[in-house]
């Protein structure tokens, strides 16, 4: 199913989708990269969800930081911040908005 989502549409909601998941619990990049898969986001390459986290990273909407792994390397663990809480809350505004007006359209249309 995901696999056939536009790669535009699905880069312009992915962020939200980011920052649900960061709220939940904080989680390093291949940690959010299967949350995305749990989800059925499995086509999303990991080369668009590093730059999309240190831009993230950037605005403030998330705040980086080292901690020691218990397999492995230290990892990069992304919490998310009050700013990235209020965007996250914004995208399920107008996520909820948008979904309300596609499925009137989709209803009107099999009423035709």
């Amino acid at each position: 199913m995901a696999q056939d989502i536009s790669s535009q549409i699905l880069k312009g909601i992915l962020q939200g989708v980011m920052l649900l998941i960061l709220e939940q619990q904080p989680e390093y990049g291949y940690g959010l990269s299967t949350k995305l898969n749990h989800y059925g986001l499995d086509k999303i390459p990991k080369g668009t969800i590093y730059p999309l986290l240190t831009t993230m990273e950037k605005r403030g909407l998330i705040i980086g930081k080292i901690q020691p792994s218990p397999a492995g390397p230290d990892r990069k663990y992304y919490f998310i911040t009050p700013a990235g809480t209020a965007a996250k809350n914004e995208f399920a505004n107008e996520w909820r908005q948008l979904e309300n007006v596609v499925n009137q359209l989709l209803d009107e249309e099999l009423k035709q």
